[in-house]
């Protein structure tokens, strides 16, 4: 017990208070609702921009509420955020850290409000295809005719409060390729391999798989997972990197790449 407490003791401010942050919210999804009638995410969750239900805020709040369907979702991200984000925070800076996990996670879901941009039409199409037995050609006319009317694109606008992102992911991806980074040659142990992996090689096999996933989503063939947030955490977690070395304010040791 001692042990555990002074582990706890020595975390990093930042990388402990998102933890708790984090897992105070999650509780609260479970109580709240039924003291307002409605769920938290349809507050906090990241809608569509398109949907009546977004708001701006939601860049930020979403990322701080998880599933509580499936205990594995926030327990993986916080067990993430806490395996790599005391590392992190200890190399950049509290400051820096909670800047680049709030930026990594704000990016991640400005890259899924793209996403959606692309490719909500045509998962609309498909429902509509679907449930009314048309084909696809015929489904996506009728879905012209229905924006053509104010009671249709209100329909419509409606339906986009469907498109709900929600969890820490991708702040923590960003935090994933920062370490992988930093620290390349670290050894890492992936469940059921023995052999350990350099965090570099990780981190391109994380990141090329949530390539093949989100193309795959994209035709839909959807597993409820925001993989283009998860990719869009990386692209910005690499671009704040590689501009905080280009102005020389970080990463001039000899642990990584930079």
């Amino acid at each position: 017990m001692n042990n555990r407490g002074s582990m706890w003791g020595m975390m990093p401010p930042v990388t402990k208070n998102l933890i708790i942050i984090n897992f105070i919210v999650w509780l609260a999804m479970f109580v709240l609702p039924r003291h307002l009638g409605a769920e938290l995410t349809d507050f906090g969750g990241l809608h569509y921009f398109r949907a009546s239900d977004f708001n701006p805020v939601q860049l930020v709040t979403y990322m701080f509420m998880h599933s509580t369907n499936n205990l594995a979702h926030i327990f993986f991200n916080m067990f993430s955020l806490w395996m790599f984000g005391m590392t992190l925070e200890r190399t950049m800076g509290s400051a820096r850290f909670l800047f680049y996990y709030l930026s990594c996670g704000i990016g991640a879901g400005l890259i899924q409000e793209l996403a959606w941009a692309l490719t909500w039409e045509d998962t609309f199409v498909r429902i509509l295809a679907n449930s009314n037995g048309l084909d696809f050609p015929e489904a996506r006319e009728a879905l012209g005719q229905m924006m053509l009317s104010p009671q249709g694109e209100a329909m419509v606008t409606q339906y986009l409060n469907m498109f709900v992102t929600i969890g820490a992911s991708g702040a923590v991806y960003g935090i994933l390729l920062a370490f992988g980074m930093l620290f390349p040659n670290a050894p890492l142990y992936l469940f059921f391999i023995p052999v350990p992996i350099k965090a570099k090689w990780m981190v391109i096999g994380m990141g090329a798989i949530e390539i093949l996933i989100g193309l795959s989503e994209a035709r839909g063939l959807s597993d409820g997972v925001a993989h283009f947030a998860h990719l869009g955490g990386m692209i910005f977690g690499f671009l704040i990197l590689l501009y905080w070395k280009k102005q020389g304010t970080f990463g001039n040791g000899s642990s990584g790449i930079y």
